[in-house]
């Protein structure tokens, strides 16, 4: 892996893999609706959309797709409340034709005000298909119980109001602030040679930007919290977790061995007790999610109406047991050596590299490879795992976000007990 910066200061990461015949490039920029006002939460969606519909060069989004479907490429761009990413994995004969239309697409965009109102009903759709869909919706729930009315707990989409508001000077204004190199970072992944001189060709045009920095997120709390969204149906969709640590802290690996162990496969604690003991659920994960300056630990499940209140109680019953640690070593190398080998293969694809150097490099200082990562994930140990769950685990930092046929929340308030 190679880190170094062009002429105009643009940081490159470049990363060479033997036995592949793709190449991936991804240019993330460290912005998202965490770094939004009120006013604007939801133009980073929506100026991610905006990139591929026409450029100087390519002047409507068919010339950019199709030429792209001529070489046989995949790409794509998301989204995320710290991040957004635009990516192409192509066949690595044509990484120069790649890396010429992202960076068109990139500095040439035109942000046509016609395809800006067309637009408008593309994204006020994708919102209702997330808002109608509680595996996706529960997320974006659990994270306004956790922040509320801050930037951590505003939807990414946004608000339809705003998105019907929005106008070409918004964009405008957005991109000049948010969009310079000194948010960017390129990362080369794949079958690539020495790209160094394709890079500064096609990207020396980006420039400094005015960059506005995000609001920190609120982290306070001293009573169990509950969100709940009136659905009738027969599935509850629940979220039950607690706030947890950031990127960079000293128990991330701690905290993410313990996510694994609690509920990150089909031999974990949570999907043997809520679904395979009970039958409560066809779906039980739990996840550690950080950001820069904060992060949680969440349960999610989608259990029978009626059943949410067992259901809960088995969760937090489990929480209590890895907070007394009834943590075998068994469980824990379990755990390791399942964070090792999916990583491994998922690391094989160079769309998979390029995102994994991509996210650290945007989010954080210090950048690992996935060796250095597996060391780290070694050397939790049992009484890690005990001290992290302690300090997590208690009855003032619990949050549960319900979608279900409830109007009340004193119910599930009367239950969030560790004990």
């Amino acid at each position: 892996m190679k880190d170094y910066k062009l002429k105009n200061g643009l940081r490159v990461i470049s990363i060479p893999m033997a036995g592949t015949k793709t190449a991936t490039i991804l240019v993330m920029f460290k912005t998202g609706s965490k770094y939004e006002s009120r006013e604007n939460n939801g133009i980073s969606h929506f100026l991610e959309h905006m990139f591929f519909k026409g450029t100087e060069k390519r002047p409507t989004n068919m010339d950019i797709s199709a030429e792209l479907d001529s070489l046989g490429a995949e790409y794509n761009a998301f989204t995320s409340k710290e991040y957004t990413g635009y990516w192409i994995k192509i066949d690595s004969t044509k990484l120069e034709k790649a890396v010429d239309i992202i960076s068109d697409m990139l500095i040439g965009s035109k942000f046509d005000p016609k395809e800006i109102e067309r637009e408008k009903g593309v994204i006020i759709e994708e919102i209702n298909m997330y808002h109608e869909n509680p595996l996706y919706y529960i997320e974006d729930l659990f994270e306004q119980c956790l922040y509320g009315d801050n930037p951590a707990g505003w939807e990414i989409a946004g608000p339809k109001e705003n998105i019907r508001r929005f106008k070409r000077d918004d964009f405008i204004n957005y991109f000049k602030t948010q969009y310079g190199v000194d948010s960017a970072t390129v990362c080369l992944a794949g079958n690539i040679g020495d790209s160094k001189d394709l890079l500064e060709k096609y990207f020396s045009a980006i420039s400094t930007s005015k960059f506005i920095d995000k609001q920190k997120a609120v982290e306070k709390q001293t009573v169990p919290e509950v969100l709940v969204h009136k659905k009738d149906g027969d599935q509850v969709n629940l979220s039950l977790g607690v706030r947890a640590y950031p990127i960079g802290h000293k128990d991330e690996y701690a905290l993410k061995v313990l996510s694994v162990i609690l509920g990150g496969s089909m031999s974990s604690r949570m999907f043997n007790e809520v679904r395979e003991r009970r039958g409560l659920a066809y779906y039980v994960r739990t996840n550690y999610e950080p950001f820069t300056d904060t992060g949680y630990l969440t349960t999610q499940a989608g259990v029978p109406a009626g059943k949410q209140n067992e259901a809960i109680k088995v969760m937090l019953n489990e929480y209590k047991k890895a907070r007394n640690g009834e943590i075998t070593e068994e469980e824990l190398q379990r755990a390791k050596d399942l964070i090792r080998g999916k990583s491994i293969i998922h690391l094989e694809a160079s769309d998979d590299m390029a995102n994994w150097y991509g996210k650290q490099a945007t989010l954080k200082e210090e950048v690992r490879s996935p060796e250095e990562f597996f060391d780290k994930v070694d050397e939790v140990t049992s009484a890690d795992i005990k001290r992290v769950a302690e300090d997590i685990f208690k009855d003032k930092g619990l949050n549960l976000a319900v979608i279900g046929p409830f109007a009340e929340r004193q119910e599930f308030l009367d239950i969030l007990k560790i004990g």
